[in-house]
């Protein structure tokens, strides 16, 4: 087949068909445009070329690719005389002839070996050995993609030597190595940095992209590990040994880092790039640790955070059957609430946990929408808003509410959208619950809790109402002379509460000596390092949770004051709009008994 011509009527695609003659495309056709035909080769209904065919399989096309005449290699284009870049370097370079290995009569260099027979023999070549061009063509070639060449990893020496040619401790060195099967390049650099002075780690050092995701074998993993010895080890190793004195390390949580850096150092693919926070995650599966190996990188400035967050994660998993346009406008509404913008509309940054509230909201009514057969929110219109939110229970509704308004509004001002089908919408009050009280026995059982951090975390908000967020947050320069100061709140703690607080600092100095971590609450998790608890700690495990056990002592109190809302408000950082929820449950009469407050 020969290449077609360009359309006559728009000089951009080439014509039709060229037997029988149609000289324009189907696009430009009277009538028209048409829809291509499939592929009379390969049936696909994309990328049509002329004649019948597509771009891939029409032979003239210049999407086709094909092999190099001069090396084989796959993947060079008709434009290009089907010729890749090294071997239009070695054409005019060198005479042609007939190679002395594969007999082609082809250009042949100095040594009588066409480019092809010279790649193969030097990858197949030993160290301190001259290139076997018969050994390495006598069987088979190897071949392999155009334009990429194949570069043994040979780690820089630390000083250039005076000559290139190696001595005898050289010879004997490399000789060795390939007898044990080590690097030759380990035995000989082993005691010195096989970097140059000054040199150290980039974060945009370029990466050979991986043709085939293969997971290495976790056995020959743990063998490589065993003699590795990298500049990564040793520039982080007195930061490991300051990490483990400062946080009180163990000796195993030590020798699990140092491994875990030898871990890393083997899987990457570049040894001069600074490490991903995202790779260090697939180290468990090498039996490697994560939470201290990232610490200790930081440090040293060699991460490079990438890790998404709790709600990008959650996100991800919520939208994960969505149309392409939904999740791209959803995409950039999650970005607008966690980073906030600058543009109109301006917003500030909002809190995770709100945002993770909303998309739970919003994703179902969103694929209320996608089940109607909607693809884009350009199509959504007021009605099958209010349709949406009528389905729902009030306090998933009332979040997919704010969540709309949010999302439209952005759409709106990115001008992804025509209008605001929101705008003007009346907003829907939250039906607030009414707080109950608790049994005071649980509540006594737990305040006597074998272990001292839960009696000392029940205490402190059945006494003084403190949030988990709050508790989380204590600080021990935080309590002073038996005074806990909450921002601009100072509470004087209660007698049960300090004779809980003391149990619990005998206890963890005991358990953790040479603990550092500022916060009041650490476990063991958190004792080697200066972050706070998680959400869960230490609740797990027992009846109560901190925001029932919260309002208990908050319905205690406005049950006691007779309903005096301003020492709420002062007492436990309430607004008016907070404490009111309270105040609502003195007159209610599923919570009187013969006209007194029930207290359970």
């Amino acid at each position: 087949m020969r290449l077609p011509p360009r359309c006559n009527r728009c000089q951009a695609n080439p014509v039709a068909w060229t037997a029988p003659r149609v000289d324009v495309c189907y696009e430009c056709l009277p009538g028209g445009p048409f829809p291509t035909p499939p592929c009379r080769w390969c049936g696909t209904t994309k990328d049509y070329f002329s004649q019948g065919l597509c771009s891939l399989c029409h032979p003239r096309s210049p999407q086709r690719p094909g092999a190099c005449k001069g090396c084989l290699a796959w993947g060079v284009y008709p434009r290009l005389n089907w010729t890749c870049g090294p071997c239009r370097w070695w054409r005019t370079h060198y005479p042609e002839g007939v190679c002395d290995y594969c007999s082609r009569h082809i250009p042949v260099g100095l040594s009588g070996a066409c480019r092809l027979c010279v790649e193969q023999a030097q990858m197949t070549q030993e160290p301190g050995r001259a290139l076997d061009y018969a050994g390495a063509n006598r069987h088979s070639q190897q071949l392999f993609l155009a334009n990429m060449l194949f570069k043994k990893r040979v780690t820089p020496r630390l000083a250039p030597e005076p000559s290139l040619r190696p001595g005898p401790r050289a010879r004997k060195a490399a000789t060795a190595s390939v007898r044990t099967g080590e690097e030759p390049w380990r035995s000989r650099y082993k005691n010195q940095l096989p970097y140059p002075a000054g040199t150290g780690f980039d974060d945009e050092t370029s990466i050979q992209l991986a043709l085939f995701d293969m997971t290495p074998d976790p056995e020959a993993v743990r063998r490589r590990v065993l003699i590795e010895d990298s500049e990564l080890t040793r520039l982080c190793a007195a930061i490991v040994d300051q990490h483990a004195e400062r946080y009180g390390w163990s000796v195993r949580q030590r020798n699990d880092v140092t491994r875990s850096l030898r871990l890393l150092q083997t899987l990457r693919e570049n040894p001069t790039a600074k490490i991903r926070a995202s790779d260090v995650m697939q180290l468990p599966r090498y039996d490697g640790n994560i939470i201290s190996t990232i610490d200790v990188l930081d440090e040293a400035g060699l991460l490079i955070e990438d890790r998404p967050s709790r709600v990008e994660l959650y996100f991800a998993k919520r939208a994960a059957g969505l149309p392409p346009v939904m999740r791209e406008h959803l995409e950039l509404w999650l970005h607008v609430m966690l980073e906030g913008s600058e543009l109109t509309p301006r917003q500030v940054p909002r809190d995770s946990q709100t945002v993770r509230v909303q998309i739970l909201g919003l994703v179902t009514v969103v694929n209320t929408w996608v089940a109607a057969g909607y693809h884009s929110f350009a199509q959504v219109t007021r009605a099958d808003i209010v349709n949406a939110l009528a389905s729902l229970p009030p306090g998933r509704r009332h979040a997919a509410e704010l969540a709309c308004r949010s999302l439209f509004k952005t759409l709106k001002g990115q001008r992804l959208i025509f209008a605001n089908p929101m705008r003007g919408m009346k907003h829907t009050p939250l039906a607030r619950t009414t707080p109950l009280a608790l049994d005071p026995a649980v509540i006594r059982a737990e305040l006597n809790h074998p272990d001292p951090v839960v009696a000392l975390a029940v205490a402190l908000v059945a006494f003084h109402a403190l949030s988990g967020k709050q508790l989380r947050a204590v600080r021990l320069t935080d309590i002073i002379d038996g005074r806990l100061t909450i921002g601009d709140r100072v509470i004087p703690l209660a007698a049960p509460v300090r004779t809980r607080l003391t149990a619990w600092l005998d206890h963890r100095n005991q358990r953790w000596p040479g603990c550092i971590n500022p916060h009041l609450l650490v476990s063991r998790r958190t004792a080697p390092r200066l972050v706070p608890v998680g959400h869960s700690f230490p609740w797990r495990g027992i009846t109560l949770r901190p925001q029932a056990l919260r309002e208990d002592r908050i319905l205690h109190e406005i049950h006691a004051t007779g309903g005096d809302i301003r020492r709420i408000c002062d007492l436990f950082g309430l607004s008016v709009e907070g404490a009111t929820r309270y105040l609502k449950t003195i007159e209610h009469p599923d919570l009187t008994v013969d006209g007194e407050p029930s207290r359970g």
